[in-house]
């Protein structure tokens, strides 16, 4: 198990936000923490350490009136710890050099993927020859409906057709250099893990998984080390101390590298 930091930037600012409550039509978000320091200041905390394999989100979309203040704040992020992070939000083969040569070490692409709620296999061969499987990830953040797991996409508003199974992990990954999956039903609400996903994520384990959701407390790490045979890497967002959560950083840095 590795730590992933995370860095959202949402109308220009770094935040925590409850991802269900994304509205892009408002630029608007229920909100956890709103940061008076920019995107580079917490780049630079988490290079000091030497955590490589984060992630950048930006939470706005081109065109948007914020999309050019948060694409700032995450190209300072980028330039503040070069090959550090991942970045995701609308990227495209259109895009995405731009973040690489700006020193981003991949991009995370879902909806570009996507047509009428089905994986595009046509745009995932190009987004992934563009960019060379060696820096792409793959974001499969899901939601519950029933028993079951499915994609969502456009900032987890959209519930595809695609039921997350390890069929289609095993597909996927020939694309890819990782999975990057957030509980969507648990996203930012620090009130539990979704132990069901975390069990199926684990028992597969073919190449490098970042589960995000729900985490609330030292013993969710735990948890989610046990019930993953410590396959997957974490991120915690809204529940850490830098976002004015409860977990104390450095503490949530032992836990984890105490094994």
């Amino acid at each position: 198990m590795n730590f992933r930091p995370c860095i959202d930037v949402h109308n220009g600012k770094v935040k925590q936000i409850v991802g269900s409550s994304l509205d892009d039509e408002a630029a608007s978000a229920s909100e956890n923490f709103v940061s008076k320091r920019d995107a580079d200041f917490f780049a630079e905390f988490y290079a000091k350490d030497g955590l490589y394999g984060g992630h950048v989100i930006m939470l706005n979309k081109p065109g948007q009136d914020y999309y050019e203040d948060t694409k700032a704040q995450a190209l300072k992020a980028l330039k503040a710890f070069p090959q550090g992070f991942q970045i995701g939000g609308s990227i495209t083969p259109d895009n995405a050099h731009e973040f690489l040569q700006a020193g981003a070490s991949h991009v995370i692409v879902t909806s570009y993927v996507f047509n009428n709620g089905r994986i595009d296999y046509d745009a995932l061969k190009r987004m992934s020859g563009a960019v060379g499987k060696e820096h792409l990830v793959l974001d499969l953040s899901c939601r519950r409906v029933g028993d079951d797991y499915y994609i969502v996409t456009d900032r987890w508003q959209n519930i595809t057709d695609e039921q997350v199974t390890y069929e289609l992990l095993d597909c996927l990954a020939e694309y890819c250099d990782e999975f990057l999956v957030h509980a969507a039903d648990v996203e930012g609400k620090k009130d539990g893990i979704e132990e069901d996903l975390v069990k199926f994520l684990g028992a597969w384990g073919k190449i490098p998984v970042t589960y995000a959701g729900g985490i609330s407390d030292y013993d969710d790490i735990a948890h989610i080390r046990e019930m993953s045979d410590d396959k997957l890497d974490i991120t915690i967002g809204s529940a850490l101390d830098l976002f004015g959560g409860e977990l104390n950083y450095e503490t949530v840095l032992s836990v984890v590298q105490e094994y």
